[in-house]
Formats: structure tokens, sequence, C-alpha cells
């Protein structure tokens, strides 16, 4: 448990180093939307069920930064009920290999599969999960980003949890070719419950939803897989292929995350969810609250006042959008009241999105 501590904080820090370094880009999260099956799912990797024809893939998985294509296709289908939330991941590879066994164990230092789920949207309190070829599962509770002071529950588990792999080929063999493994999952909605009376299940809701691919390149020692090594024995850097680009090396900004809506229509092939204006209004909030606080980072002070965090006009569908800064004795806000509902939103110093 020390060594898996030990690494968590030694990500927590890699992960704020590369963010801070990287250039803010605008990038629109994808969508989807996940109809509601009447139809029985096995879970058994296979996919032969008619529900699962009947709605369509996701785009194409992209690189985390979203500026290149990946070496090896991915793509995603998504379906519902009262009990299960369902996906469904088909991932091309020629060489499907895993040798991590033991769940909870670090499963990205194998190729993965990862769900990223944020179910009130608001940064804080979202969930993690990540599966191997040998169906090793890795779940966790972020309270935070890394970004924040956060807390990470690496015991946390998804009771109830179902998976199941199919290998188009044959697992840890590198003497022959694969075409790939299917992924098939069935989460419990009850995982996601903050409360035994918590009726959370999202009908005609969305919740902000991210899938990444971890995949390393290898090398044959003694007959076995591995990740590679360059000259030095280091190991050579993992792609990160995702669904909706983070336009960063950072899974844990789920403010970028894409958007899932959970219709109550019978399964068809079309994505009928469109982004509300609120959501295009706070992510410029939070791109005002990324420059607060690489400020802070690089004066150990914060701007006070909204002229010195923002220099140019902020427009939503030609709408002019008034930020305020607030600074208090516990430390400063950001808030605007949308043109579109009246609400106001807010991103705290933490980072957390509140809507009144």
């Amino acid at each position: 448990m020390k060594l898996k501590v030990t690494f968590l904080w030694l990500l927590s820090c890699s992960i704020s180093a590369l963010s801070c370094a990287q250039e803010e880009t605008t990038i629109i999260p994808e969508t989807y939307t996940a109809y509601k099956t009447s139809e029985a799912i096995t879970i058994d990797g296979e996919f032969n069920e008619d529900a699962w024809s009947k709605v369509a893939w996701t785009n194409p998985f992209i690189d985390i930064e979203g500026k290149k294509q990946p070496k090896y296709k991915t793509e995603v289908k998504m379906l519902w009920d009262d009990t299960y939330f369902y996906v469904l991941a088909k991932m091309d590879e020629p060489h499907v290999w895993g040798d991590i066994t033991k769940r909870d164990a670090i499963i990205f230092h194998n190729n993965d599969f990862e769900i990223f789920v944020d179910p009130t949207g608001d940064t804080h309190n979202y969930y993690e999960l990540e599966i191997n070829a040998l169906n090793t599962a890795w779940d966790l509770f972020v309270s935070k980003p890394y970004r924040n002071s956060n807390v990470v529950l690496n015991d946390w588990n998804i009771t109830g949890l179902k998976s199941a792999v199919k290998v188009n080929g044959t697992i840890n063999n590198p003497n022959d070719i694969d075409k790939g493994w299917v992924l098939e999952i069935a989460i419990p909605w009850a995982a996601y419950k903050t409360g035994y009376f918590h009726k959370n299940v999202p009908t005609d809701q969305f919740w902000r939803v991210n899938f990444s691919r971890v995949n390393w390149d290898h090398q044959i020692t003694n007959g076995k897989y591995e990740r590679k090594k360059d000259a030095n024995g280091k190991l050579l850097h993992e792609y990160n292929w995702v669904w909706s680009p983070m336009g960063v090396i950072n899974m844990h900004e789920p403010e970028k995350w894409a958007y899932v809506l959970f219709s109550s229509e019978v399964p068809k092939t079309e994505n009928t969810f469109s982004i509300p204006q609120d959501d295009k209004l706070k992510w410029e909030l939070y791109k005002l609250y990324r420059i607060q606080t690489a400020h802070f980072k690089k004066n150990q002070t914060y701007f006070t006042s909204i002229e010195d965090l923002t220099t140019s006009e902020i427009k939503i569908d030609k709408k002019l959008i008034t930020p305020t800064l607030e600074m208090h004795s516990t430390g400063w806000n950001i808030s605007v009241k949308s043109p579109f509902t009246n609400k106001v939103l807010t991103v705290t110093e933490d980072g957390k999105f509140i809507s009144k």
C-alpha cells in the first residue's frame, strides 16, 4: 500500500507539472447519446445482442492532445438500463498482451482501457476504472483533480462490476499477429450513489465522461512481452489515446471531458445531444481559473481584479459575458450570471464548479 500511495503522489506532481507547462488549447468536447435498452445484455465480450447493433460507435480515438492519429483504432458504444451503464470498447491491436493479474495494481503499466466519470460535472468527487486485456481491474475514487490538494481512494471498489474480454487472436503469444481485443463492461449505477436513498440513475440527463487507452511499445524478452526500453534501459513513453481530446497530456481535467446524454428513447444511431450554452460558459470560467492558478504558481500572488485576469471580451453565441472576481478570506471565486438561464455559475479557488 505504501508503494501505491507513493506512486499516486508522484503521479500528482508529474501531472501538475505537465499541465502547467503546456499551452491552453480550445477543444470542443465530444458528445454521445446513450440510449436505454430493454434487452438483456450478457457481459461476455461478444457483443452479439441486437441492442449493440442498434447504436452507433463513437468517433475513433485520437491522441490525448488532439494532434495525432493513433497507431491503432479504438471506438466505443454505450447503452444503459435502470441498473447498469454499459460500455463496449473495441481496440485494434496486433499484439495483445498483459501480465498484471492483481486487482488495484497499477494497471496502466500494461496496455489498458480507462473510464472516467463525473456524475455532477463539478470536477470533484469523480471515478476512474482501468482494465487490461487479462480483465484485471483498478478502480479509484478521486476527491479533486491532481492539480488541487486531493484524496485518492485506491481501495474503493465498484461493487457489482461486470466485465469481460474477448481477444481476437491469442493473448501473450508473440509468435502470431492478433487483430485486437474487445472489452464489455456493466457498471452499476449504485456504485456512483452518494447516499443510501440517492436516486442517481440519470434518465434524460447528461454526465461528463471520457475514455482513455494506454498503449506501450513492446519488446520480447525470454519469449515474453514487456514494455520497450531504450538503449540506456529506460522505458519508452506510453501512448495516450482518448475519445475526447484534452489538449494536454493530463486526463485529470474533468471540465474538458465529453458529454454523455442518457436518453430514455429506444436505441438508434442518432446523436441528439447538444451541449448546453451554460456549459460553454463554464469552459470560459475554467480558462480564467487556469490563468489565475498559473499566475500564482509563477508569482506567488493572485490577480485581484477581473481586469487583470482577462484583457479581452468573452462572447458566447453573440452574448457578452461579464465575469466577476471575488477575493475573500479563504481564497477567491470567479462567477458570472448566465444570460441564457439566469443561473449564477462559479468556479472556486480549488476548482469546484457551482451552479445556482
